[in-house]
């Protein structure tokens, strides 16, 4: 079969540099675009693969900063709580019950969900063991994955399955790093992942500064999320989260920082001057009640802003339909109607995301010699009608099930709706029966026991 394929006849979103939107024909051969061309001039060689994208939207594929597929498998466990809590009490508990096949059925859960809405490339973090698992899946499923394994050598609230000493945690990393940086062609990256300050000691983050910039991977972690952590780290510290990640070498354009919703305006300048990245995720900073991070200004100060669902049990969904939506629709009572634009909106979740992952000259936006990262949107649904502006239609109308098609590095992974290198049914049976023995496992039996109620309830009534 060829490796070539024609989408054919879509209203291309391109988002380059001045938002071209224009009805085309693209050509990809070899896993990139290789022509733009008006419909039925692209002059595909003889046996290329045809995707119609006749009355659809084409967009380049959603780049979600801020994930963590190995929690997929908890969603619905852990509801209406503060962050602090929710981490100690259920999803640390969870997380650490994880052993390779319930992490396997948890992530392919995940990306099942993330493919089937569009987005191609995740930024993840880990738990703290069975990393292999994640990217292991990640390379059979072909999505494209920046990640690494959750780094935590302090804090008495951890349980069993999270503990580490700080050499371990440095060893284990750098035995991943050199396993899974820049395999399959690439696809696959590498991100040093040092959980939140409050997690890691001193010598782990300076140390990760180090390492990682040795290696060429990023550095992904939380900050600044929630007052009760702000609080924390400056008991802690004696400084405000930016300063003190900073003092340790976490800053810069090869860091992303989950959430920065409570900034001072000296950790905003700290921002900004080192370059350092941002990853958004609005439906979690709603859903533990941690506040609203200050995008617009944070845009309008230069620093580059990405869009992330972060985790299924604070979401508790992973579509960048709905985190588009609310990015934009946070801003407007606080700033006014024009704080933050769709097109805006519809930057932050792929150019803007690449660029955050130093991606942008690969991924994010439609152009010639870029990876073929692309997804087709249907506008047949009564509420993409009337077809007006595009980047309208998707910020504020859109939704997951509107997406057909999904291509990767030129694979069809989506084609009409359907997965075509996962099992949907077998996906789903195995994250069932998996849940049950991280339910077992996890070292929380209180809290855990009417949750295990609520899971058998639930798998006898789709008996």
């Amino acid at each position: 079969m060829s490796d070539a394929l024609l989408v054919e006849g879509g209203t291309v979103l391109t988002v380059d540099a001045r938002d071209t939107v224009r009805v085309a024909d693209i050509l990809v051969e070899n896993g990139r675009i290789v022509r733009i061309a008006e419909p039925g001039r692209a002059e595909p060689r003889p046996g290329t693969r045809v995707l119609s994208a006749k009355g659809a939207l084409v967009v380049p594929g959603f780049v979600q900063t801020h994930v963590h597929l190995c929690q997929v498998l908890f969603r619905g466990f852990a509801e209406d709580l503060p962050l602090l809590e929710w981490l100690s009490e259920y999803i640390w508990p969870f997380e650490g019950a994880h052993d390779e096949e319930s992490l396997s059925a948890s992530a392919r859960l995940g990306v099942a969900e993330l493919l089937l809405g569009g987005t191609t490339t995740i930024l993840d973090m880990g738990t703290v063991r069975h990393t292999d698992v994640l990217f292991g899946v990640a390379r059979d499923t072909g999505i494209r994955y920046v990640g690494g394994k959750a780094m935590m050598d302090k804090g008495h609230l951890r349980p069993g399955g999270l503990r580490e000493t700080t050499s371990e945690s440095l060893s284990s990393s750098r035995t991943l790093a050199k396993t899974w940086h820049g395999a399959v062609g690439g696809r696959l990256r590498y991100a040093y992942a040092p959980r939140f300050i409050l997690s890691c000691t001193d010598e782990l983050l300076r140390a990760v500064a180090k390492d990682a910039r040795a290696m060429g991977c990023m550095i992904h972690t939380h900050a600044s999320e929630n007052p009760g952590e702000v609080e924390a780290v400056r008991e802690a510290t004696g400084k405000d989260n930016i300063a003190a990640l900073a003092d340790r070498g976490i800053a810069g354009k090869d860091v992303i920082l989950a959430h920065c919703v409570w900034l001072t305006s000296e950790e905003q300048r700290l921002l900004v001057e080192n370059d350092t990245r941002i990853a958004h995720c609005p439906s979690t900073n709603l859903k533990l009640a941690s506040g609203i991070a200050r995008i617009p200004e944070l845009v309008a100060a230069g620093l580059t802003v990405g869009i992330g669902a972060d985790g299924a049990p604070c979401n508790n969904r992973l579509s960048m339909f709905t985190e588009m939506r609310l990015a934009s629709l946070l801003q407007k009572p606080r700033l006014g109607a024009e704080a933050m634009p769709a097109k805006r909106a519809l930057r932050m979740a792929t150019i803007d995301g690449a660029r955050a992952l130093g991606l942008d000259d690969e991924i994010g936006s439609i152009e010639v010699g870029k990876r073929a990262d692309l997804v087709v949107v249907g506008t047949g649904r009564p509420h993409m009608v009337p077809r007006t502006d595009p980047a309208t239609m998707l910020v504020h109308a859109a939704e997951t099930s509107d997406v057909t098609d999904v291509v990767v590095d030129g694979q069809w992974l989506v084609r009409d709706g359907q997965l075509a290198k996962l099992p949907l049914d077998g996906v789903i049976d195995d994250a069932e029966r998996a849940i049950d023995r991280v339910l077992d496992r996890a070292e929380a039996p209180d809290a855990l026991r009417a949750h295990r109620v609520q899971a058998a309830l639930a798998r006898a009534g789709r008996r």
